[in-house]
């Protein structure tokens, strides 16, 4: 795994004024093919979902690479550290399409109560919550590709700058439909980096081809209340 080469090192260095904007960046190479078959060995790749992703050696590994560091810490800063995990592919037995949202939830390891913080949820036996809306706004999702994502098999689509809103009523959520998304078709190997709070959403993918991705977020800071997060790697 690595990111060298002048056009690489560019695009890394754009990184936090792009996501500051637009509330995601690709970066279109990643991680190499030696990578890729290592983790495909490693992971139930026939399921079209897995949660608690960090309890996988190989993907904690994964979390804590020099290549995936090096694009999160550009945003997050050095300290940043991965708090959860989840293998999402689109299937012939699952290709669901996914209507415009906002990711409001994270994982914990016990319940305290704290302010802005509810409803709570279990879900794959870890408990969630939804957090005031500052923790949201200040943690990045990175999307790992293991296939290509390309316009015919369910990319994702994001609405620019939304992620600037904080939590949006359903409302809002109409009120941005009605502007110009963007497809974000992302290469074998690359990498989509986004704000949880931006406002995504995906098509039934059209053709048979697998969509497999590894979605990591990562935090640098605690929660209130000495509040644990799930995972912390």
């Amino acid at each position: 795994m690595s990111l060298t080469g002048p056009t690489v090192i560019a695009a890394i260095s754009a990184l936090n004024p792009k996501i500051d904007k637009d509330g995601f960046a690709s970066i279109a190479s990643c991680l190499d093919d030696e990578t890729i078959e290592r983790l495909s060995l490693g992971l139930d790749v026939t399921a079209h979902g897995q949660r608690n992703l960090l309890s996988v050696p190989i993907v904690r590994e994964l979390a804590k690479s020099k290549a995936v560091r090096s694009l999160v810490g550009a945003v997050l800063g050095p300290d940043c550290f991965a708090v959860r995990g989840i293998l999402f592919n689109k299937t012939k037995r699952s290709n669901w399409k996914v209507v415009w949202h906002q990711d409001l939830t994270i994982a914990v390891r016990e319940r305290r109560e704290a302010d802005g913080f509810g409803p709570w949820t279990v879900k794959a036996g870890v408990l969630h919550v939804q957090p005031a809306v500052e923790v949201m706004a200040r943690l990045l999702s990175i999307r790992i590709h293991l296939d290509e994502s390309g316009p015919d098999n369910g990319p994702l689509r994001v609405l620019p700058g939304s992620h600037r809103g904080g939590r949006l009523s359903p409302e809002q959520i109409a009120n941005w439909q009605n502007k110009e998304s963007i497809t974000c078709t992302v290469p074998r190997g690359g990498v989509l980096l986004m704000r949880p709070l931006l406002l995504h959403a995906s098509s039934a993918s059209a053709v048979p081809k697998p969509r497999r991705v590894i979605h990591l977020e990562f935090a640098a800071h605690e929660l209130p209340r000495g509040l644990p997060w799930n995972d912390r790697v």
